[in-house]
C-alpha cells in the first residue's frame, strides 16, 4: 500500500471539497451486456454472480482512483481490491462474506465457494475477516431496478464503493443486467466511473 503525494495531486481541490460536504457520494444504475458472461457460467456450470463478481473486481483493480481509501487526512492506494460480497442462505437470510481477489478465475471461484460454504454453515452476519481494500456488493436477482440506494452508516470518510446487481432483463437476443454504483466523489469522478463501466463491459464479453 502507498499514499498518495496530495501536494501534487491534480484532485487536490476536488478532494478537500467533496471530503468537508455531509454526504460525498454520488450513484447512478447503469444497464450492463451479460449474454456472454450468463452463457459461459452455464456452459462452465459456474456461479453466473461469481463470473461477474470477478468480471468487476478486474475492472476495479484496472482503475486506480478504485483503489483509493480515505485514512483520515491522507489517500491510500491499495495494490488489489477484494469483494464483500452478500450471500444468501435457505432461510432467506445472509451474510456479508470477504472474497479475496485473484486474477485466475479458478482461483478466485474456489475461494467464492468457501465463502458461500462458510455463510451457508453459519448464523454469523459479519466475515472474520474485513479491511476497507474491498468493495461492497448485493445482488437483488428478483427485481430489475432503474435506480437505487444504499444504507448509509454515517461513518467519516467512508469510501468503499458499493454494488448491485439487478435482475436480468431479455432486449432482443441479448441479455441486460442493470448495476448500481455508489462512489465517493472525493476519490472518483464521473470520469472514471465510465471507465469502470467501459472495462467491466469488456471483461463480461470475455469468453476465457
Amino acid at each position: 500500500m502507498n499514499y498518495v503525494d496530495l501536494k501534487n495531486w491534480n484532485r487536490i481541490q476536488h478532494f478537500n471539497h467533496f471530503k468537508s460536504l455531509k454526504d460525498p457520494f454520488f450513484a447512478l444504475t447503469v444497464p450492463v451486456d451479460v449474454t456472454v458472461a450468463y452463457k459461459k457460467a452455464k456452459t462452465e456450470k459456474v456461479s453466473f454472480f461469481a463470473v461477474y463478481l470477478h468480471a468487476c473486481l478486474k475492472a476495479l483493480n484496472a482503475i486506480e482512483n478504485f483503489r483509493y481509501r480515505i485514512h483520515d487526512d491522507k489517500v491510500a492506494i491499495y495494490d488489489v481490491i477484494h469483494a464483500s460480497a452478500t450471500i444468501a442462505r435457505e432461510d432467506h437470510t445472509f451474510g456479508f462474506s470477504f472474497i479475496e481477489y485473484a486474477t485466475n478465475f479458478k482461483t478466485f471461484y474456489s475461494n467464492f465457494k468457501n465463502e458461500k460454504e462458510r455463510i451457508a454453515t453459519s448464523n454469523a452476519l459479519f466475515p472474520p475477516k474485513n479491511a476497507d481494500n474491498c468493495m461492497y456488493c448485493s445482488a437483488l436477482p428478483w427485481v430489475s431496478f432503474t435506480s437505487q440506494k444504499e444504507p448509509n452508516a454515517g461513518i467519516v470518510n467512508d469510501s468503499i464503493p458499493k454494488f448491485a446487481f439487478g435482475k436480468m432483463v431479455k432486449e432482443g437476443n441479448r441479455l441486460k443486467m442493470p448495476v448500481g454504483i455508489t462512489v465517493n466523489h472525493a476519490l472518483v469522478d464521473g470520469y472514471h466511473v465510465g471507465l469502470f463501466f467501459e472495462e467491466f463491459q469488456s471483461q463480461l464479453d470475455k469468453n476465457n
